[in-house]
């Protein structure tokens, strides 16, 4: 529903420029905005407007007011009242009407493409209805890419509003909402050349993630799918970027941002059934798990080992100890875990062993 505030942002403008005071009501006489200076008789509230909006008439005065439908697809959305000093204002007024109408027309219009989008990620229309109703809303296929901003259902208004505005929402990009702690960006992206796609989905995501937490402090999560031509498929890539998301919840919960084309082995290790994955634990560790994996020193050096390559010299460097230190600290750790993650093989299973235990762990 259009906001009542963006309606008395409209009032205010239009005393600006005509120096007319207004008011403005629903169909059922409730106030809904008015100038600061704009006198209202009680009657005028309470029955006036009331009888007026239930008649044929499209124009009616009332003492030094004037009223005046304003009509929306043959339906009566408003009253827009004016106070009217001179013959002058009366153009002032029409044009008022004219105006508030137009602003009622485009947020009629943008929701029906919002919704539009909605029903198409959730897979609420068929493909026939799809094509036609995009003609109607005049959307073109264009490449796009869906982003699902996890807000974790903290500020979902606040957040919603700063999405709008870093989106291109007045004719190509689309935002709207499938639950409470969620956010779905419907981009354009067919300005972007193919080689630069992924670096600049990147940055889209990260942006998102940055001015969201700086402007409303929240501290969220972005995933995104792949790109997509055709309109039956944004369902695709937003299936796509919510898997992003879960995925990236239990494996990469360090990164505020995931593409679905990075999820790399987490996306097959996420879709293991817990028969497969118990078999491999076992195979791997035998009957326990060893506690070592919950400690975060060990695990902290497991780790910064990884990220640097298996080399141990740059390890040592990068956790200001002595290369002998580290090494005594990756033979206890092969002690623990019956796995020396010095060599490619027996490391390669480790990570995978970590991951998998971190599925396990997600679907208790």
């Amino acid at each position: 529903m259009l906001s009542n505030q963006k309606l008395q942002n409209s009032l205010n403008e239009i005393k600006e420029i005509s120096h007319m005071d207004t008011a403005l009501f629903t169909a059922k006489g409730k106030l809904v905005a008015h100038t600061e200076e704009m006198p209202l008789p009680e009657a005028l509230e309470q029955q006036v407007v009331v009888d007026f909006a239930e008649s044929l008439a499209e124009k009616q005065t009332y003492q030094d007011y004037h009223l005046y439908k304003v009509m929306v697809e043959g339906e009566t959305e408003y009253i827009l009242v004016c106070l009217v000093k001179e013959e002058s204002f009366l153009v002032c007024a029409q044009m008022a009407v004219c105006q508030i109408r137009n602003l009622v027309m485009s947020f009629a219009e943008q929701f029906d493409r919002n919704n539009f989008m909605q029903n198409i990620i959730l897979g609420n229309m068929l493909i026939v209805d799809i094509y036609g109703k995009a003609k109607k809303h005049h959307i073109q296929e264009v490449p796009r890419v869906v982003f699902v901003i996890d807000t974790g259902s903290k500020n979902n208004d606040m957040a919603m509003e700063l999405v709008k505005n870093l989106a291109d929402i007045r004719s190509k990009d689309f935002v709207t909402c499938v639950d409470q702690h969620s956010i779905v960006l419907i981009k354009d992206v067919s300005h972007i050349k193919e080689e630069e796609m992924e670096e600049r989905l990147s940055k889209i995501a990260g942006s998102l993630a940055d001015n969201l937490h700086m402007e409303a402090m929240i501290r969220v999560r972005v995933g995104y799918g792949n790109v997509v031509t055709q309109l039956p498929e944004i369902a695709e890539s937003y299936q796509e970027a919510r898997m992003a998301l879960e995925v990236g919840r239990v494996f990469y919960a360090k990164y505020d941002t995931i593409s679905y084309g990075k999820l790399g082995i987490g996306r097959l290790i996420y879709q293991l059934p817990m028969s497969l994955c118990n078999m491999f634990i076992k195979e791997v560790f035998g009957e326990k798990i060893p506690d070592i994996l919950d400690d975060e020193e060990a695990m902290s050096t497991i780790n910064k080992f990884f990220e640097n390559n298996l080399n141990i010299s740059e390890t040592a460097r990068q956790l200001y100890v002595h290369r002998n230190t580290l090494v005594y600290r990756l033979e206890r750790i092969e002690k623990a875990i019956g796995l020396d993650i010095r060599t490619f093989d027996d490391a390669m299973t480790f990570r995978i062993a970590v991951m998998v235990i971190a599925h396990m762990k997600d679907q208790m």
